[in-house]
């Protein structure tokens, strides 16, 4: 793994390198490892998630040392760089029309995807359902037994390297059209309603309290929530801002499920 790490950082320094045939072997070698999740672009640690910023880079060089190819699906015709993921059934994916994913994504067994949308570098982990029309972008780290409903927009992150990708980590349920981008994080457990948006400057706000407490890029664990606005002064007066409201929390004590149909009722949350 060191010596493809070297091999990625001195061609990402020098460019000219991709040319070279050792060099495009050495990146593809990433890709699959990435495919096969033998390794992964963004983990988990003690003291939160860390980029591997190398393998964000591997991806990144991996197109242009691809070439431009005709791809049939019976019918279907597409015209790509990057191959589409295959062998299904041996890695115990349900893929339902016209669900697609590429090469250089890592689907768990037991993942479903309706017909939807998983790119490159990004991993999914096993009970998760990717809902018709939801989309999970470049890198993007989606936890096991999470639920993104329809039209569920997760933003890809190869650029700026140094960032890291969007994360929705175990357990969560995302509400139908919600878009969660420049790597925002959903912590285990959180349910967000319909058409909630987390960019990196989004206030996320718990009114739960006496006085709010706002967050930015980071729903914490647990939280349900919605979306809302609040009031901002400009040159020429007051409007209301997008931001998202947290209204409760699910009980650590609760069956996930019953919790997850609990925080919805309560606190009457669409999905």
């Amino acid at each position: 793994m060191e010596n493809l790490k070297e091999a990625i950082e001195t061609a990402w320094d020098n460019r000219e390198l991709l040319k070279e045939a050792a060099t495009q072997e050495k990146i593809r070698a990433v890709i699959e490892l990435l495919d096969k999740g033998e390794l992964r672009v963004a983990e988990p640690t003690a003291n939160g998630w860390q980029a591997n910023q190398w393998v964000k880079k591997a991806v990144v060089m991996y197109f242009p040392i691809q070439q431009m190819k005709t791809i049939e699906v019976g019918p279907f015709e597409f015209h790509d760089k990057i191959p589409l993921k295959s062998d299904y059934k041996r890695q115990g994916v349900r893929v339902v029309p016209h669900a697609i994913a590429r090469y250089g994504a890592y689907l768990e067994a037991g993942v479903i995807m309706m017909p939807s949308y998983v790119n490159i570098g990004a991993r999914v982990g096993t009970g998760t359902m990717v809902d018709t029309w939801a989309t999970v972008g470049s890198c993007a780290q989606i936890g096991r037994n999470v639920h993104l409903s329809g039209g569920v927009g997760i933003g890809g992150v190869l650029e700026p390297l140094q960032a890291t990708p969007t994360i929705v980590e175990d357990d969560c349920f995302i509400g139908s059209r919600c878009i969660l981008v420049e790597g925002a994080i959903v912590e285990k457990e959180a349910v967000l309603g319909a058409n909630v948006v987390i960019t990196q400057s989004t206030r996320i706000i718990d009114v739960t309290g006496n006085e709010p407490i706002t967050y930015k890029g980071r729903v914490p664990a647990r939280s349900v929530v919605i979306p809302g606005t609040y009031t901002k002064q400009f040159p020429a007066g007051e409007y209301q801002v997008p931001c998202a409201l947290i209204i409760g929390k699910r009980k650590e004590s609760t069956d996930k499920k019953v919790s997850l149909n609990d925080a919805l009722r309560a606190h009457s949350v669409a999905v």
